[in-house]
């Protein structure tokens, strides 16, 4: 095999079973097909998946590192998690732990284009921690949305982004919501972006790119469970101009660790900044979980610039310091409901969270 791809798999097992359920396991995600019915001796040498190791993690759990040709993958991103997890995801005792990317798939497929510095860049904010919110609930016109958005850049916060739940709906359409929301940033001439969230098929995220792009916006949402890897590679690798924001919408779906998912592959594949649900909010992460994907995100991947990692989910102003204690200055921290639910102290509000990122003292 002249390059590989390792793949740590975390496999339930007894003792005496797992060293076979390693087997089929590379088996079925290289060749897929019994050995012995093989008759080209380089499929065997160098196409056909290779256990490496296998180590006991304890409580019935083995992790399982297996090698598997890059030439398999060709230049698909689809095909990255096709062989990462394809017909191995089907079967409940095995779960996608981590993955260890050649160069040459990193150098494929790009990484981030604008990442940490390109986002802080944006919104002249020097080496200081980004602030964000959200515009929600699905069913307010633009007009409506656009007043929110106003309030909240009056409030100094960084970037704006959609709710994932607003798409192309008859009651906030896209290009509507778009301009309308663009008109009132601009009318107020402050450093504030939106972020409008893409949706659709490829055809249409394309359109709605360049429209973005006509109403002077530079940062777009997409959300990568959802439009699919190689929809994601494919209109980040168009668009380098173009900052992405990613969404974990259905990121619980696969049996994949999310430091993986989140923090690596999104990245890999050329996410500039990574949402995902923080410790102690609306979602199970715990604290180890979330540090991890926040390393994944930031740390050495092959070259490739870090992306920016975004802990949400019903994250509150109160928690602003512990949050940056816990991350550090290199996050974007979202607060989205906390904020709306102050309704006619909205500046104010946001206002005291801008504030608060602002003037937090790390390492006190």
């Amino acid at each position: 095999m002249r390059s590989a791809l390792l793949v740590i798999y975390r496999v339930r097992s007894d003792a005496r079973s797992i060293e076979a359920r390693a087997k089929t396991i590379a088996v079925e995600q290289s060749v897929e097909m019994p050995v012995e019915a093989i008759d080209e001796d380089t499929i065997k040498s160098d196409i056909v998946g290779r256990v490496v190791d296998i180590g006991d993690v304890g409580n019935g759990i083995f992790s399982v590192r297996i090698a598997l040709a890059t030439e398999t993958v060709g230049c698909d991103a689809g095909q990255l998690i096709n062989m990462l997890f394809g017909n191995t995801s089907i079967h409940d005792d095995v779960v996608l732990h981590d993955a260890e990317i050649p160069d040459e798939l990193a150098a494929t497929f790009g990484g981030p284009r604008h990442g940490i510095r390109g986002l802080r860049e944006r919104v002249g904010a020097g080496a200081r921690a980004l602030t964000c919110s959200a515009l929600k609930p699905q069913g307010l016109s633009p007009a409506r949305l656009g007043a929110l958005a106003h309030r909240m850049a009056e409030g100094g916060i960084d970037y704006i982004k959609d709710d994932h739940g607003l798409a192309d709906q008859s009651f906030s359409p896209f290009e509507a919501r778009v301009e309308a929301i663009a008109t009132a940033l601009r009318g107020l001439g402050s450093n504030t972006n939106y972020v409008p969230s893409l949706s659709g098929d490829l055809d249409v995220m394309r359109g709605q790119v360049v429209y973005a792009r006509s109403a002077g916006i530079d940062t777009v949402m997409v959300a990568p469970m959802i439009m699919g890897f190689s929809n994601l590679n494919r209109l980040m690798r168009e668009n380098s101009d173009i900052a992405f924001l990613a969404h974990p919408a259905m990121a619980g779906a696969a049996r994949i660790a999310p430091p993986l998912l989140l923090g690596k592959l999104f990245r890999l594949l050329g996410a500039d900044a990574i949402v995902y649900p923080n410790h102690g909010g609306r979602f199970g992460y715990s604290p180890g979980t979330c540090r991890l994907i926040a390393a994944e995100a930031l740390g050495i991947l092959n070259g490739l610039k870090p992306a920016l990692p975004v802990p949400a989910g019903g994250m509150t102003t109160e928690r602003v310091d512990e949050m940056l204690d816990f991350y550090g200055a290199d996050i974007m921290l979202l607060i989205g409901g906390a904020l709306l639910s102050a309704r006619e102290k909205l500046v104010e509000e946001t206002a005291d969270f801008v504030n608060a990122v602002k003037g937090h003292r790390y390492g006190r």
